[in-house]
């Protein structure tokens, strides 16, 4: 198989983690910085501390997970050896962080907003939508670097939770120009910089967005 079709076994994976994180990440961050309740601060610690657990720890409860909700739905290859469940396990270990650094850039934001909001009528996701989505461009264009090029780059999921070469993204895929006996390292070198130039563009394109997100609040104080 060419490598076109392992690039786009990757943006199968990548696009929609992504976008699902971003959008999981900052609807979560609204409600915990916009609104008081009760679990408020438990909610935010409980998905921060999700990120703390190494995933050597969580690979064999969610590779059994995969297979047994397979087998509950007459299906195995519902989560395991699918799209779907890579990008899933994706967006669990990845929202922690995302409701982290965008929770942290919403408490910077004046709360007049959201009360001048809330007095015009805004109902809660317009208020999530019209409001406070356009003021976190800055910050979802610099998570949505990093977590395209921490996605894009993953090993580890895909060889666990993906039997089938054809259907794993270009990083696992690397491992197929590793021979038994004789591995051509000058080919695997060159395969590594091809598979590495799509995040270097990325970057490039997106450098600005990038690095004002990273600079949010530098100057405040």
């Amino acid at each position: 198989m060419g490598l076109t079709h392992y690039f786009l076994n990757t943006l199968y994976v990548t696009v929609p983690a992504v976008v699902l994180t971003l959008f999981l990440g900052s609807l979560i961050a609204f409600v915990v910085s916009r609104y008081s309740f009760r679990f408020n601060l438990s909610l935010l610690l409980l998905f921060t501390a999700g990120n703390m657990l190494p995933i050597v720890l969580t690979y064999i409860p969610v590779f059994w997970l995969y297979i047994k909700i397979g087998d509950l739905f007459g299906n195995r290859s519902l989560l395991y050896n699918n799209y779907l469940g890579i990008v899933l396990v994706h967006v669990a270990f990845q929202v922690g962080f995302a409701t982290f650094v965008l929770s942290s850039y919403m408490k910077t934001v004046p709360k007049e907003i959201s009360e001048s909001a809330i007095i015009d009528g805004c109902s809660v996701f317009r208020h999530y939508w019209n409001v406070m989505l356009p003021l976190l461009r800055p910050p979802l264009a610099a998570l949505g670097v990093l977590m395209s090029c921490w996605i894009y780059n993953d090993f580890f999921w895909a060889l666990i939770l993906m039997s089938q070469d054809s259907k794993r993204p270009v990083t696992s895929a690397l491992r197929q120009l590793q021979g038994q006996y004789v591995t051509d390292f000058n080919l695997l070198a060159a395969g590594a910089s091809i598979v590495a130039a799509p995040t270097i563009i990325l970057f490039l394109v997106l450098r600005k967005q990038f690095v004002s997100g990273l600079t949010l609040g530098s100057t405040k104080g």
